[in-house]
């Protein structure tokens, strides 16, 4: 069954683009991309825990428009995001024939999208793509803005660049199918946006914690449009990072890349980092003198509220610190962080005494 669409555009003059929001709308991917080109061919670029079902309906919708497809299926995970890998994937897209009237779909989470589009960002010096994300933490974030890129072994997304795509196609009711433990971690960065852009929004969250946690379809799409259309205004203004005013997006993740890059990227997803490092971020926050110690009890208590960890994973602190230094919003080896002074506005704070990081972590 299908619901109304919601659009919302991200305005980025020439590179600007609409974000379609609905339940049922996946099989209509073809029209939707049909409606930002003229593709010769499309590659569905997904991983084996898509592949079926949503992948496959991907696929179908373009074979009964008559358009070649080709699909292309990786293993899950985010050891996927490497250059190794990128390299294979490359190789592939040449041998399908893919050129610059070739569009990319991806079909997936935050690593399905991340990949396939630096691979679009890359190939032939840039093709289309559009983004069809099947994960919660995809609709809401890492789908939104053009950020692409592939990790390095120390260094999460330190190899990427900004490629917008076409479009971007999300059907919610693909969250039907969404494992718990995924479909909580994409809460983490819906929360987050109510810390840095939008106090009313956190209120709405703690309000209904009841409806997010049976995944009412109502809450869904009020959730998903809203931290969308959040993400959107921001990305709208600093596309690049050139500002500082995107930087606010990285909220609780100068933290969380180490702790996942430290676990291997096996034992925690990105939104469980991500919670963990919010409350770590609000904690220096508050040690600093820049918010009362409420504020962090109050992310917390949603977060816990919401069934995500609070608590860092037990890891050598001097091998977090280094790590950090290698953050791309470290300068010259010092470190800064996204600090929250009230709920709903936060800044990049430079300087960040190395000590008082150790004290946060310390057990």
């Amino acid at each position: 069954m299908t619901s109304p669409v919601q659009t919302l555009r991200v305005a980025l003059s020439e590179r600007s683009y609409d974000i379609e929001i609905g339940s049922g709308n996946l099989p209509h991917v073809a029209e939707f991309v049909q409606q930002r080109g003229s593709p010769r061919q499309v590659v569905v670029v997904t991983d084996k825990n898509v592949e079926h079902p949503h992948a496959a309906a991907v696929v179908q919708a373009f074979e009964e428009k008559q358009i070649k497809v080709q699909l292309v299926v990786v293993d899950a995970g985010e050891s996927q995001k490497s250059m190794a890998n990128v390299q294979q994937l490359l190789e592939k897209l040449l041998t399908l024939g893919a050129d610059r009237h070739t569009f990319l779909v991806a079909v997936g989470g935050g690593v399905i999208g991340d990949l396939a589009g630096f691979l679009a960002a890359i190939y032939a010096r840039g093709i289309p793509f559009v983004q069809v994300p099947t994960t919660l933490l995809a609709h809401v974030d890492s789908s939104v803005g053009g950020k692409v890129g592939v990790n390095l072994s120390q260094a999460k997304n330190m190899v990427g660049a900004f490629w917008q795509p076409r479009g971007v196609l999300i059907d919610t009711s693909v969250l039907e199918t969404l494992p718990d433990r995924e479909y909580r971690s994409g809460l983490a960065e819906v929360v987050k946006y109510g810390v840095i852009l939008d106090a009313d929004f956190f209120r709405y969250l703690e309000q209904h914690v009841a409806e997010i946690n049976a995944r009412e379809p109502a809450a869904l799409q009020h959730i998903i449009y809203r931290s969308c259309e959040l993400k959107a205004e921001v990305v709208s203004q600093d596309e690049r990072e050139e500002t500082g005013l995107r930087a606010v997006l990285n909220y609780g993740h100068t933290f969380a890349h180490p702790f996942e890059s430290l676990t291997g990227y096996q034992n925690l997803l990105h939104g469980e980092a991500v919670s963990m490092g919010m409350v770590c971020a609000s904690r220096l926050a508050a040690r600093l003198g820049r918010i009362p110690d409420s504020m962090t009890q109050q992310q917390h208590n949603l977060l816990t509220a919401l069934h995500l960890p609070v608590e860092p994973p037990q890891l050598d602190i001097d091998r977090v610190l280094e790590v950090m230094t290698h953050d791309k919003k470290a300068q010259h080896g010092r470190l800064r962080f996204v600090l929250p002074t009230r709920l709903g506005h936060v800044e990049l704070v430079s300087d960040i005494n190395p000590d008082d990081v150790r004290a946060v972590l310390a057990p």
